[in-house]
């Protein structure tokens, strides 16, 4: 079989265009699920109890619903029933953040649950209020034991935007299929992609990887 990479070259900035629609998707999904997963974890931990009964749902449903069904059910059936239609970018953006907040949420929840309950009694003790103790206290250790899972998280919105080439977001999987299509060199392009995914992604982790232990002493009580 002979071997033509040509088509890449040809439209690399095309690739580079879908690599920076690729990013910009990940970065902001990552950004929002872990704060949703944050909002999420305190109201199950400090909320009232129907109201944690309630998020215990959405938690174990979005982590038994594949991220697949979700974006497809977002862009298509929610405008059916809500009158409200998403463009693909924002359909995508909300769908990752509905599935991966399920999976962040439960990181920060383990997380503030490792901290010692000594340490908020003698936070107490001091005389700071709840919230000053979660503030100064708990969630500064918690989120330095939280970094591998936090660096997982992003790789996982990172990977997950691939599928949102199935509601026509113009990230590089979906402009990898119009050029393998239109060239018929489906092993070159595919391979260059998965080769682009990993340059994304090796420096992310290792980078989470060496920060985690840099700080680790920090996350110790």
């Amino acid at each position: 079989m002979d071997v033509d990479f040509s088509p890449i070259i040809e439209n690399w900035r095309f690739f580079a265009g879908g690599l920076g629609i690729t990013v910009l998707l990940s970065v902001i999904s990552a950004v929002t699920s872990i704060l949703s997963g944050l909002v999420i974890a305190l109201l199950r931990l400090y909320g009232p109890r129907w109201l944690s009964r309630v998020l215990i749902f959405y938690v174990d449903t979005m982590r038994a619903i594949p991220i697949l069904v979700v974006l497809v059910w977002i862009y298509f059936a929610f405008p059916l029933l809500a009158g409200v239609t998403f463009p693909p970018f924002w359909a995508a953006l909300v769908g990752l953040t509905l599935h991966i907040a399920a999976y962040a949420s439960e990181i920060i929840r383990a997380g503030i649950e490792s901290i010692r309950p000594g340490q908020t009694r003698a936070g107490l003790a001091l005389g700071m209020s709840r919230a000053q103790i979660l503030r100064k206290i708990i969630l500064p250790q918690a989120t330095i034991r939280m970094l591998p899972a936090f660096g997982s998280v992003l790789t996982m919105a990172i990977k997950d935007t691939a599928i949102a080439t199935v509601i026509a977001v113009p990230e590089l999987m979906h402009r990898a299929e119009t050029v393998a299509g239109q060239s018929y060199r489906p092993v070159e392009v595919f391979t260059a992609v998965m080769v682009l995914y990993f340059l994304v992604l090796f420096p992310v982790t290792r980078l989470v990887d060496r920060m985690y232990q840099k700080l680790a002493h920090l996350g110790r009580s």
